[in-house]
Parts: C-alpha cells; structure tokens; sequence
C-alpha cells in the first residue's frame, strides 16, 4: 500500500528509504515511527526488486534499488525535508564567486638570512689514493656526471663511478673542479723506521743563532754573512759528540724574514727559542714564539751570550714567564739552557735538551715508496739550472723520477746533500739539493713524485691554471674593494705610484725582500711591484723599467755588467744594490718619502705687534675709498708680502685675508725680519687697535715620513 501510494505521488525513492524516513512516510499515509521500522526489516532486497519489476514503472537493471522519477515541486519537498533532518546538500555550481578584500596593512617581516656557504674556490679538499669519483663528489660538492665528464677530459678512462683513482688524477680532478686540494698519505703496510730530529733554531736578530749553530759544527758561517745577520734559510746535518745526528734548520732574525721563519717552523719537530742573556725577550722572540704555538711543536730555549758581564739569564726567565712560558724551573714543561757561542759553554746540555726531547717524541717515518719533501729555498744557478732545497718527510728520493714541486716539474737529474756531495738517494729527515727541474720553484712547496713524464706533464699545467685562476681572482676581489664608493667622496687624496723590479739570489729572500718593500705603502705613495725574479739584473729587466718607469732593486746579486749599467743610465732607470735589508729598506723608503706630493699646511711664519695706525683720505673713486695702515714692529719670525694676514685682538681671531701692501720707511719691501718695523695693509680690514697682534700665515708642503724600528720594521707616516 505504501509503495501504490508513494507511485502515485510520483515520488522517485526506494521502498526501504520510504519505509524508514519518517517525512516520506506521512507522505503516503503511513504515521507510525515503529510499523514503519517493522515493515523495513520484513520486506527483503529480492521482494523490493521483484515488486518494482512487477508494478510496471521504469527501472535500472544494474542497480538492486529502483528509483521513480518526481517533478521539481516534490523535487523542492525533499530538498526542504531533507536539510530538516540535519542531511548537508551539495552547492550548486562548480566555482565559488570569490569577493575581492581590500589590502591589509600587516606589519613588516625581513627576509630570513640566507646561510653563506663557503665557496668552491675557498675550500680545501683531502684526496688520498684509491678513493673514488663518488666519494669526490661528496667532498666537492659536485655531481658524478661532470666529475666523469672531467676525467674523460683529462684521458682517463671511466667505467665506474665505484672504481678507485691515482691520487695525481684526483688532484686533477679537484684542481679542474676549482677548489684547493692537500694530500693524505697512509703509512699502512710500510716499514717505519726511527729518524734524526729536525730542529729550527729561531729568535730575534743579532741574538747569535748562527754563531750558537756554527760552535755546534765547527764553522764559520756567520763571519761570511752580509752585515753579520742572516738572510737566508739554511740547512745542515750535524753529527753530535755523542754520535747522533741532528739536521738543523737556521732561520733569519730580521722582521722581513717573517715568512721563511714560518717555513722552518712547519717542517721542524722542535724549536730552539734563542734569547741573549744581555738583551732580553724582543719582537721576533715573541714572534718565533707564536710560530712554533701554530706549528705545536716544543720548543727548548737557549739562553746564549751568558759570557758577557752584562748578562742576566734570570731576568730573561722572568721576561719568558710573563709572556706564558711555563719553564721547568717554575714548574713547567720547557728546557732551559745557558750557552755561550763564543766560550762554548753549555753546548753538551743543549745536545742534551735537544736528544731527551727527540726520544720522548719517538719519531719515526715511513722509508719504502714514493717520497714526500718540502722546499725550504730555491735560487737560479748559472750553471746548474733551477736548483731546490729540500727536505724529505717520509719515503725515498731517488735520482731519475720525476717529480712535480709546486707548478713546475722536472726529472731528478742530481742529488747532492748540503755538503755538495752527490748522493743516489734520500731518507726522511734529510735535507738536499735537487737538480733538474724545468723552472724554479716556490719556497714552501711540496715535491710529488708521480710515474710517468707526461703524469707530470699534466699535473704541472693543472696547477698552473689553478695559480692563475687564483691569481687573477684575487686581482678582481682587490680592485672591487678599491672601487667601492667610500664615505666621503668629496676628500680624494693624491696618491702617486712607485713601480719597483726586485731581483734576489733565492726564491726566499725574493718574497721577503717584495713583503718588505710593500710595507712601505702609504696613502700617498703606492709600492708597485710590477715584477719579481731569482737570478743577476739583466738587459730584459732594464726594458721593462724603461716601459713603465719602475725602479730596479738588486739584493745580493751580482752588479751588472757594464754595457747593462749603461742602458740603464741612458735610460733613465735607476738600479738600487744593496747586500743588507736595513741599508735596503732605508734607501727605498727615502725615495717614496721623497716622491710623495706631500701634504698643505698652514703654519705661522711670524707675529707683530700694533704698535701706530695710520689712515690715507682722500683717493679718487676708482682707487677705492680710505685706507688704514698698521705700523707693526715684528716679535717673532718674519713677514711676507705674498702671505696671508691674521688679526688677533685678546687672543681670538678679528679678520684673515691677504696682504696688498708691506713698507718699511715708505718703500716697498717683500720680507721683514724679527725686530724690524713696518706698515702694512690688509685687503678689507680697517679694525686695527694698538695692541692687535698680526700673524702672518705660510703654506707648507708637508712631506711624510720614514721611520725604522728598533727590530728593523719599517713604515712611511703621513700627516
């Protein structure tokens, strides 16, 4: 009944939803909440289809529920029953009109700071033998893709990103890359064997070093020296009494030297801290100091002249103590000994220090396989070619393998030990000079032996193009720095170039000799060093001189020949020589003082008392109108027609301006001395008082000024 009359209705639902809703069910009659509930759960889903297919009304065979079809009348009706029975009805339309809100005034959010990542260029990348391309490209940072693309590049075959690298092709690799690389060497699998200590001796200038090193060995270096101070890095073994063997390293005390001291410093294992027991702790002892802080290794010092009468070792322990110094007689770690050069006095106790401190460190090296040195200095002989100074670290130098040291690559052709003996090969802890390199390397480098001529080929020519690359980096960072728009734009001061040549004897004192002289840099005077270069002047350095107008500075060479030295006056170009770096520094620093346009200022040349005016009347009007004159008498300095006028009454400035008129007995004077009498006329002043004081003003160009330090640091002060 209830089915007959909802068909009729025409209402398009179910049997069982007509049955359970209660709105449908008033609607054909039924009003019963529980027959409604009862009819529901007896009538089943087989008798709901049978009885729609049987009733004759359209209906969906895929679906088990029929359903009729209803007018938009009853079509409302259900819409209305239904949002009265909670049931949520679906909006029309696919997209909801959006309302446009005027803007918001929200308060101001700065950005968040990007973190800066440290650049390739900056980085240092630690490559060793075996690794692999995907391990590379974790270090740098660079995908397998284009690591690949590089050693196909360099000739290398790939297979796999998992396959292990030569150690000279992954320095390749990096170098191409763009970032630095330092190398790690495994000792895994090799004989270790003990080594002799290699020890620095350091301290300030003129402290004895080289005369202590000399009684050690029996010599006499340091009467041979220039000046008697040493300016080079030297190198030597020295059998003990005892038998032991020690290699020293003997650095330069001056303040130019600073670099070669951090050189010994970085391949040493110990530190002999000289002090003179007449002078005390100076600039470069605490200099030498911080090195071998930076390199941690120990230190011994050797408190040397205690012969003099004027020596006192117990004030230098104080002085050490003060500076953090903790020796062993308050209490600390660091040896002291008292020696003297001269009497050799205490030289068995330093040999002493020195070995009980080398066996507490138990040093040993690795003595198979491929050596690994470093370069202490470097000069260009004559005959011999690019020679390097060197000491091995761990392995064996051999004569014939190639090597690479820094960006230059050679065959060993010879080796020889400090003595000049030829030698077949090297230990650890040796020092010796290497022949056959193609150019002359830095000091400071490290020596890489690789396999073949054309692996050095190509490892060389790589860090070529990284040096240049970082050179010319540097270059745009320098001028970047120096173009960026300062505070006051309006004050630019005048600053002249001094172009300078060096030429040294060794590739050390080339780089010490260039640090020192740029020092000199003023705001007034720029010390260009336009180039460097090991070896005598020669005609092709006269050229470049004469091309830029530079100055040529020559420290221990050889004085050119004469046809050269003629060239050069022709030229115009002046050669600077000189053997010691004080007498170096002092002449160069003269000439940039002396090339410097110097600085105006104002100064007071002289002061008059008022002691009469005087006032002309009557001058046609084209002279102008009246005119004071002030009958002066000079106190101090003198006074000058050309000078401008300053007029003080009670000690404060009246009136300033130039002087049109300066008589002495009516004729016309240009310079009045002290105690003189005068008159004088000032352009627009006519407020004289007896008892004004007139000073007359002079410009002065003021040049700067060279001023050299006890410990030999030199600088120009301007004013």
């Amino acid at each position: 009944m209830a089915c007959r009359a909802a068909g009729k209705r025409g209402i398009d639902v179910g049997l069982k939803r007509v049955l359970t809703s209660t709105s449908l069910g008033h609607a054909v009659g039924l009003t019963s909440r529980t027959s409604l509930g009862s009819a529901a759960r007896y009538i089943p889903e087989s008798s709901t289809s049978s009885f729609l297919q049987g009733s004759g009304h359209h209906t969906t065979l895929e679906s088990p529920i029929r359903c009729f079809h209803a007018s938009r009348e009853l079509w409302a009706r259900r819409k209305n029953d239904d949002q009265g029975a909670g049931l949520k009805t679906q909006k029309k339309g696919k997209f909801a009109k959006r309302i446009k809100k005027p803007p918001v005034d929200a308060p101001y959010v700065p950005p968040k700071l990007k973190r800066i990542t440290k650049s390739l260029q900056d980085k240092t990348i630690d490559i060793f033998e075996g690794m692999t391309t995907v391990e590379l490209a974790k270090r740098t940072g660079q995908s397998v893709i284009s690591l690949q693309e590089l050693l196909v590049n360099l000739g290398e075959k790939v297979v796999s990103e998992f396959d292990p690298l030569k150690i000279d092709v992954a320095e390749l690799v990096v170098m191409e890359a763009g970032a630095n690389v330092r190398r790690l060497h495994s000792n895994e699998g090799s004989e270790i064997l003990p080594r002799p200590v290699v020890v620095t001796v350091m301290g300030h200038v003129d402290h004895g070093k080289t005369s202590l090193l000399d009684a050690l060995r029996q010599t006499s270096v340091a009467a041979k020296e220039a000046g008697g101070i040493t300016q080079h890095l030297g190198a030597f073994v020295v059998s003990m009494p005892s038998g032991a063997a020690i290699t020293f390293l003997d650095t330069p005390g001056h303040a130019a030297f600073s670099a070669m001291r951090a050189r010994g410093a970085a391949v040493t294992d110990l530190v002999v801290l000289v002090v003179a027991a007449d002078d005390g702790v100076m600039p470069q002892t605490l200099e030498a100091i911080s090195h071998a802080k930076s390199a941690n290794v120990p230190v011994i010092v050797a408190i040397n002249k205690c012969d003099k009468p004027s020596a006192n070792p117990e004030r230098v322990k104080l002085q050490l103590a003060s500076e953090g110094f903790l020796l062993e007689e308050m209490g600390g770690d660091i040896q002291v000994v008292e020696v003297s050069a001269i009497t050799k006095i205490g030289l068995d106790n330093l040999e002493e220090a020195i070995l009980l401190q080398a066996e507490m460190m138990e040093l040993k090296a690795r003595v198979d396989g491929h050596a690994q040195a470093y370069v202490v200095e470097a000069k260009l002989d004559k005959g011999r070619g690019p020679l390097a100074t060197a000491i091995v670290k761990a392995g064996t130098l051999v004569c014939g393998q190639h090597v690479v040291v820094g960006s230059e690559w050679g065959r060993i052709r010879v080796i020889r030990d400090m003595s000049g003996k030829l030698t077949e090969r090297a230990r650890p802890a040796m020092p010796v000079v290497i022949e056959g390199l193609k150019g002359l390397p830095m000091a400071g480098d490290d020596v890489t032996v690789v396999e073949t001529e054309e692996r050095a080929r190509m490892l060389s020519a790589g860090r070529r193009r990284k040096y240049e690359k970082d050179r010319l980096r540097q270059i745009m960072e320098q001028r970047t720095n120096t173009n960026e728009p300062s505070e006051d734009d309006s004050v630019v001061p005048e600053r002249t170039e001094m172009p300078l040549i060096v030429k040294a004897d060794v590739q050390g004192t080339v780089q010490a000799v260039t640090d020192a002289l740029r020092t000199l840099n003023s705001p007034q005077v720029f010390v260009n060093v336009v180039h460097v270069g090991v070896g005598p002047i020669s005609q092709s350095d006269v050229d470049l001189a004469q091309a830029c107008g530079a100055y040529i500075v020559g420290f221990n060479v050889k004085s050119p020949p004469s046809s050269i030295s003629q060239a050069a006056t022709k030229a115009g170009t002046k050669i600077m020589q000189h053997q010691v770096i004080y007498h170096l520094l002092d002449e160069v620093g003269n000439l940039v003082v002396d090339k410097a346009p110097g600085t105006l200022e104002t100064q007071v040349a002289g002061a008059a008392e008022v002691l009469n005016i005087f006032e002309l009347k009557g001058r046609s009007k084209s002279a102008g109108g009246d005119i004071k004159i002030a009958g002066c008498r000079v106190m101090d300095g003198h006074f000058s027609k050309s000078s401008s006028m300053r007029l003080l009454r009670s000690g404060e400035e009246v009136f300033e301006g130039p002087c049109t008129s300066l008589k002495i007995n009516k004729h016309d004077v240009e310079l009045v001395e002290k105690g003189n009498e005068c008159g004088l006329v000032i352009l627009g002043c006519n407020d004289f008082q007896i008892g004004d004081v007139i000073q007359c003003l002079e410009q002065v160009v003021r040049k700067p000024k060279l001023i050299i330090s006890d410990n030999g640091i030199a600088r120009i002060e301007c004013y």
